[in-house]
């Protein structure tokens, strides 16, 4: 955590763009960042329906230690957004970190994810824990007791069935109508969300009425494997997953409001099967958005997780 005497690097500077994807198919992703970019880079990533500005809170409290930075991922706010389900798959989305990573001038970081940053930062970790010092996931499922209760839980398979919905052609269209009434009950039936002030309101409505970006949100669950069984579609091979493919091997911190209505808590049961590096922090009265809800308390236990990555570097970086 951060001390007075930082102001300046506790700046958030927005309006910053990096190149990923490839030659044949180039993508520009906008992020904010604070900090000192020669300190160890905590990398955070956003979930549905929100964007970087979803750290904003948190952001400052980490740097006077860490290059701290928060993208709009593919699809949202001012990111590039890709047409067609295909282009939001998760490998697409993993290289895109990866990439990232890479154009920040870094080799490691440490990953924090919510909600689709949580899956994505999950996927991530897996595929190249070789770049990943310490992972933080915050309402998140493992991918693998997802699938299972996905396919198994009748409760999870009811909290989960707004997938479904969201997978129908058209689902944007019917978010967008009267003032995205349909959205801000998503966001309401999550838990609750007496957070969302008007200010926060219209940031959120400025980032939703973004061109395509709806469509794109809802692309990242019509291209994903994960979802409740639906009529004529049973508990099939899709997800039946080989746990042993999809072990974590970082140092991992799971903070989980445990009101969320959509990822039960459930979804921890067993979990250090998969990740055996686990700390586990159970927050009783937060619901989906303890982002949110208890800023303070959620990065208070980030920074006792990655604080000592920072230990002599930061205080040899310029100020």
């Amino acid at each position: 955590m951060h001390t007075d005497g930082h102001a300046a690097n506790d700046a958030i500077r927005d309006g910053r763009y990096a190149q990923v994807g490839s030659a044949a198919r180039p993508l520009r992703l906008h992020y904010a960042s604070c900090g000192n970019e020669r300190a160890p880079l905590l990398l955070m990533l956003h979930g549905f329906p929100e964007g970087w500005f979803a750290w904003r809170e948190l952001m400052p409290a980490f740097a006077a230690r860490f290059h701290v930075v928060a993208p709009d991922l593919r699809g949202y706010g001012r990111s590039d957004k890709p047409e067609g389900v295909e282009a939001y798959r998760v490998s697409e989305l993993v290289a895109d970190v990866n990439a990232l990573i890479d154009a920040l001038g870094h080799e490691r970081c440490a990953l924090v994810g919510h909600d689709w940053g949580g899956a994505l930062a999950w996927a991530f970790a897996i595929a190249h824990p070789q770049r990943v010092e310490r992972l933080v996931i915050l309402n998140a499922p493992h991918p693998v007791p997802f699938a299972e209760a996905l396919a198994h839980d009748p409760r999870q398979q009811a909290a989960s069935a707004y997938m479904n919905w969201l997978r129908r052609p058209g689902s944007e269209t019917v978010l967008a109508r009267d003032g995205f009434a349909r959205l801000a009950a998503m966001l309401e039936s999550m838990g609750g969300a007496p957070w969302l002030d008007a200010a926060r309101r219209a940031e959120y409505h400025e980032a939703w009425r973004t061109p395509g970006a709806l469509a794109a949100a809802v692309n990242y669950y019509r291209a994903s494997p994960l979802h409740p069984p639906g009529e004529g579609d049973p508990a099939d091979a899709a997800r039946a997953i080989d746990p042993s493919r999809f072990i974590v091997h970082a140092p991992t911190l799971v903070v989980w409001g445990e009101r969320d209505l959509a990822l039960l808590p459930s979804l921890l049961d067993g979990l250090d099967r998969v990740v055996p590096r686990l700390r586990l922090v159970r927050l009783p009265e937060a619901t989906h958005w303890l982002v949110h809800e208890a800023p303070q308390r959620v990065a208070a236990e980030i920074a006792a997780f990655v604080d000592d990555l920072a230990d002599g570097v930061a205080r040899r970086a310029p100020g």
